[in-house]
């Protein structure tokens, strides 16, 4: 008998999973032998212990062998499975937050309250279910709760733990309510009182493009946090947040500045995070500067925006706004044209910014082979002083947020893990600024990332295998972040930009260097100047490759379509946005689309066919009885085109008349005489 070797007896043994021991007196550990196809190989009773360590150590060593009809890739069980727990977590606290700004304190606590009980409820319901299932033990009839006790265990768990969150955030929001509808600066904005405020900055100004009601050309927002305020001879403190609208002079105001003014106060609209509105009169008065780490990173933006001046064209206002956020310099047309093809989002620190930054931060660490969790946290700090850099605003920590998230979903090792990291982040920021629960701003970053981490893979992975990977991404993230973010766009301007995806694919290319290369020169421009020359120049030649694609595309007929407002206006671009994702799809997989159409072709054949066939069955009873004066019988009565024996036509049989049914069709070539028509003129 041939002897097989000891590799394909496990061969051998994992096709047929047939264990045996390997001899007599052999040791505890399972071998196994090859089974002759034919033959009945002996099994003897093993311990169960040893029967079921040999399976597992059979599948770790033969995975695909031991179970060929359950095998499934890695990769597509790792795309598969996407973690969703955080969903409801993360949906709950932003909604909770945004009613927040809508409703009374008294309403908010009996919401918390609300929370709080249902929250118990479920707590206490997971519980019992819990020691139900453990008393009951390993019976025979307590089978289905076991298989499913752990996942309603898992669920209730997740929706109690959503609401607490959802309490937290309303218990934050009902504090900030608090101090909009009750407290002395709500009665002075109420009665529009006089005031001497003393504020300090906590955002850059914002220019208007309307005046207002003093007919000032040129006027701020700039967000403050007030100090102290006089009011009808009476000094209030109150830490609450202001809207200062004012002209000349607000312009120059810097985060952390504290400033003194005059103006009057005003309710803040329905759904406004600030307490109120201060309609400046006079121009601000420094009684405090900023500290380093806030003065820094004005002054840095400065001299690259002086720097930046030195390049003519585009480059001179584009390249501080790509970089570090600064608009005060673009051109009013290039702003223009950017805004027609959806491109202003390059025009500020977002969240593509902060992914490229960690990504090339990641990569590098990574090419000097350092660990993972070294090159982790290499990033962050990067990315923090990135943050440092540029301000650390609110927009900005958000958009820093959201880049990470968006680049651990495309390029991390887990892609099913971006949506609980996306929802943590949601948790987190709106528990620590309810106020982002009303921002279109962190609504848009929000829907960048979850398209990104949704779509983002998926459509990378639609593009066959010779496409290069950095085309298919360059192509999947716009498309992905448009998608989703289309419908709230039509929300704020009602205009559709039909070049907007085409434009974005164009200038990704463009935008990586110039971010990069800006970011580099930013702390080299008062440092070294001399160093700061190479790359602030590349970057500037990228940047103006950035304003001729946006001038290129803004120019082309029907750049700019009138869209429906409202809701009609989202729904239709929602629906949009879905054909063009097929539409991609279809463009991508060439087979599956002719077969689809083919699939589709013959099913409507079919369909019409039997339409056809059940019109001739219902028009056989409306056949008219009689033709020529004669009586047809019944079952030669026909519809539709009739055939005369013996005059060699066809002629069309009138369904509405039962007398004469038939008149002569048109006929040019037959012979006999033809009748004489007058000649023009003749009487």
């Amino acid at each position: 008998m041939e002897r097989h070797s000891r590799w394909q007896s496990y061969v051998d043994a994992a096709v047929t999973r047939t264990p045996a021991v390997s001899g007599e007196g052999g040791s505890a550990r399972s071998s196994f032998v090859a089974r002759t196809p034919g033959t009945r190989q002996p099994q003897p009773k093993l311990p169960r212990a040893v029967r079921q360590r040999g399976r597992l150590r059979l599948r770790d060593r033969f995975p695909p062998l031991a179970l060929p009809h359950r095998a499934i890739p890695a990769r597509e069980e790792r795309l598969r499975r996407t973690d969703v727990r955080l969903v409801p977590s993360a949906a709950l606290v932003w909604a909770t937050a945004s009613a927040g700004h809508y409703l009374h304190p008294a309403a908010l606590a009996a919401v918390c309250l609300t929370f709080l009980g249902g929250a118990g409820l479920l707590l206490l319901w997971a519980s019992s279910g819990s020691r139900a299932g453990g008393r009951a033990g390993g019976g025979a009839g307590n089978v289905a709760w076991r298989h499913r006790g752990p996942p309603r265990r898992s669920f209730l768990a997740t929706m109690a733990v959503a609401l607490l969150l959802s309490a937290a955030a309303g218990g934050h929001a009902a504090v900030d309510s608090s101090r909009r509808h009750d407290g002395a600066v709500a009665a002075a904005a109420a009665a529009h009182a006089a005031v001497v405020a003393e504020v300090e900055v906590t955002g850059a100004p914002r220019g208007l493009r309307t005046p207002g009601r003093s007919g000032l050309a040129d006027r701020w927002a700039v967000p403050a946090a007030l100090i102290e305020m006089n009011v009808a001879s009476n000094r209030v403190r109150a830490p609450v947040k202001l809207l200062v609208m004012g002209g000349a002079g607000w312009e120059h105001a810097v985060p952390g500045q504290r400033l003194r003014t005059t103006g009057k106060l005003k309710p803040a609209a329905q759904g406004q995070a600030e307490a109120a509105v201060l309609s400046a009169s006079s121009a601000p008065l420094t009684i405090g500067t900023p500290g380093p780490w806030q003065s820094g990173p004005g002054e840095l933006r400065g001299h690259f925006t002086t720097a930046a001046g030195q390049f003519g064209g585009d480059a001179r206002g584009l390249l501080p706004g790509m970089v570090t956020g600064d608009t005060g310099s673009l051109d009013a047309e290039l702003e223009v044209a950017m805004k027609s093809v959806g491109m202003t989002h390059l025009t500020a620190v977002s969240g593509a910014n902060c992914s490229l930054i960690l990504g090339a931060l990641l990569l590098a660490a990574r090419s000097l082979r350092f660990s993972r969790a070294f090159a982790a946290v290499l990033g962050l700090a990067g990315l923090g002083l990135f943050v440092l850099m540029v301000g650390p605003d609110a927009s900005v920590l958000r958009a820093a947020v959201m880049g990470a998230i968006g680049l651990v979903a495309l390029a991390g090792g887990r892609p099913g893990r971006g949506l609980s990291f996306l929802c943590l982040a949601v948790i987190v920021l709106v528990l620590a600024q309810p106020e982002l629960s009303t921002s279109f701003g962190f609504l848009l970053s929000v829907l960048a990332t979850l398209g990104i981490v949704v779509t983002g893979r998926p459509i990378m992975r639609w593009f066959p295998p010779v496409v290069p990977r950095w085309l298919a991404v360059g192509v999947a993230v716009p498309l992905s972040a448009q998608t989703f973010c289309g419908p709230v766009i039509v929300l704020l301007q009602p205009q559709f930009s039909s070049y907007a995806l085409p434009a974005n694919m164009a200038a990704a290319v463009l935008v990586a260097p110039v971010t990069l290369l800006g970011t580099a020169a930013v702390p080299l421009v008062p440092l070294a100047p001399v160093l700061a020359a190479a790359p602030l120049g590349i970057a500037a030649a990228f940047a103006t490759g950035v304003g001729a694609i946006a001038r290129f595309f803004a120019g082309l007929p029907g750049a700019v379509l009138p869209w429906p407002e409202g809701a009609f206006g989202a729904a239709t671009m929602a629906l949009l946005s879905a054909c063009t994702i097929a539409a991609w799809w279809l463009l991508l997989h060439p087979a599956r689309t002719v077969g689809l159409a083919l699939a589709a072709h013959s099913r409507t054949v079919a369909l019409l066919e039997a339409v056809t066939l059940l019109r001739r069955a219902r028009s056989l009873n409306r056949t008219p009885r009689y033709t020529n004066g004669r009586r047809v019988p019944r079952g030669r009565r026909r519809a539709g085109l009739v055939h005369r024996p013996g005059r060699g036509t066809l002629r069309v049989c009138k369904q509405s008349s039962g007398r004469k049914p038939q008149w002569l069709l048109p006929r040019p070539n037959a012979p006999g005489q033809r009748r004489r028509t007058p000649p023009p003129g003749a009487m």
